[in-house]
């Protein structure tokens, strides 16, 4: 694209150069010192405007290439692409729940390693989020029929995986979620591939986008703030009974005290 725009550039100046060749060969016999200046200023607008379109074109190699690199990124090695995922799970945890509810990388009784774990309390358990993701065969699903299942076949392998590793009877939560950090193969999941999603339900493994997962996070922190703020209530009222009892206490101490010295009067 950017060498079709510099082809553009280059034949727009052929041309103008060719006008103004025209132009002035049709003047001769006219005053050539007006017919020079304006010259002068056309050539001097023409400069600053092929500058600016100059500008544009090395803008948009620039944006090219970022895209070009955030393409390798998504479909490139296995490496690079688990480093992007987790490091875009760990800035949408990180901006949403407050630090003393998530840890990243933690090893769990069973001796895995989750990329992120949410520290809930049991039940329902920690909710473990998993951000890898198989794209090695969605780069090639439009290619045929055969790409397309065994994209879904990866898909379900992992939905497998993480319901093995991550679901603990009596530690974790019964759940856990997959993390896309891609909005658009979320949703040609949900739309291409609706057994898949249901099969992901039966196994207890919420798929997630961005979106969906800062939602999800939301609503997690406000359960967590009214699980909290329910336990500072029971704690206030507990604090409150023991009070009356000890007032009580001292109502009765004080009328004996009465008592014992009006006797004594």
């Amino acid at each position: 694209m950017t060498t079709y725009i510099l082809l553009m550039l280059a034949a727009l100046i052929v041309l103008l150069l060719i006008l103004l060749y025209v132009a002035m060969t049709k003047q001769t016999a006219v005053d050539l010192g007006p017919i020079r200046e304006d010259n002068a200023r056309r050539r001097e607008r023409l400069s600053e405007r092929l500058g600016v379109l100059a500008q544009n074109a090395q803008e948009l190699k620039v944006i090219s290439s970022d895209i070009s690199n955030f393409k390798n990124i998504l479909m490139g090695n296995k490496q690079a692409r688990g480093s992007f995922g987790e490091r875009q799970l760990e800035d949408l945890v990180s901006d949403v729940m407050p630090p003393e509810t998530f840890e990243f990388q933690c090893v769990l009784q069973n001796g895995v390693r989750p990329d992120c774990v949410i520290k809930l309390p049991y039940p329902p358990g920690d909710m473990v989020i998993d951000s890898k993701f198989p794209l090695e065969s969605y780069a090639r699903m439009g290619e045929n029929e055969m790409y397309r299942k065994q994209f879904e076949l990866d898909v379900r392998k992992h939905i497998d995986a993480i319901s093995e590793k991550y679901i603990i009877p009596g530690i974790t939560a019964e759940s856990a979620m997959m993390f896309i950090a891609s909005e658009s193969i979320f949703e040609t999941l949900h739309r291409e591939f609706p057994a898949t999603i249901d099969y992901a339900a039966r196994k207890k493994v919420f798929i997630v986008s961005p979106a969906t997962l800062w939602a999800s996070l939301n609503t997690i922190r406000a359960v967590l703030s009214d699980i909290k703020i329910k336990r500072v209530a029971a704690q206030i009222k507990k604090e409150l009974d023991m009070l009356l009892t000890d007032l009580s206490r001292l109502s009765d101490r004080t009328g004996k005290l009465q008592s014992h010295f009006s006797q004594a009067v």
